[in-house]
């Protein structure tokens, strides 16, 4: 499903990435792991579009990342690619289902369609009762479920998780954590993880470790 061939990216004088290959299938958790400065956050946000390399080639089914992208990157990203952080970055002024709901109509999804795919996700994620709680009426463990359902709304190829549990205690992330699995034997969800749990790390199909801007 993703292909990164070659990636490269300078900060300045700095090679942060030196020629990193990866290969993602349909279907498939992929851990990375590493030190900090590593390079880890750098490949994902270029991986998801937050970043561009200095040099690489990028294919996501097949099909390079700028001939999908049609000169709108936004577009492409709310299409293709869903985003899980640390920080749940939920709107506060609005309801659980309404911030599932946004990503859906900025693509222009009809509204209907959009509230009911909206409600299903929370179902599935044992939210149904909180529809209409705001965040700060939410448990850390909730918000962050509210925040994969979000990513999940416009039904994307790719996950894109920067250490989704590091706000977490052990019970919330072990929950969270069993629902990335769930997600991929329920409906197939491609995952690409950057986490420092290794309890985590070592149940994914892939553990990769990043050093010195290459993946070893």
């Amino acid at each position: 499903m993703l292909i990164a061939e070659d990636i490269h990216k300078y900060y300045g004088d700095m090679e942060v990435l030196k020629g990193v290959n990866l290969h993602v299938k349909k279907g498939e958790i992929v851990a990375i792991v590493g030190d900090s400065g590593a390079g880890k956050s750098t490949l994902l946000h270029i991986l998801g579009t937050l970043d561009r390399p200095d040099s690489g080639k990028l294919l996501l089914n097949g099909k390079p990342f700028e001939a999908l992208m049609k000169n709108n990157l936004a577009d492409f990203r709310n299409e293709h690619i869903g985003f899980i952080f640390q920080s749940h970055n939920l709107l506060p002024e609005f309801s659980a289902l309404e911030n599932v709901c946004l990503p859906g109509f900025i693509r222009g999804t009809k509204e209907r369609i959009v509230r009911e795919r909206a409600k299903k996700l929370l179902t599935l994620l044992k939210l149904d009762h909180r529809f209409d709680h705001k965040p700060s009426a939410l448990s850390g463990g909730e918000q962050q479920r509210v925040s994969v359902a979000r990513s999940l709304i416009n039904q994307p190829d790719i996950i894109f998780a920067d250490e989704p549990s590091g706000n977490l205690d052990s019970k919330n992330a072990d929950d969270l954590h069993q629902l990335f699995f769930d997600l991929r034997d329920q409906i197939e969800q491609t995952f690409v993880i950057v986490t420092h749990n290794n309890d985590l790390a070592k149940l994914t199909d892939r553990k990769l470790t990043m050093k010195d801007g290459l993946l070893i």
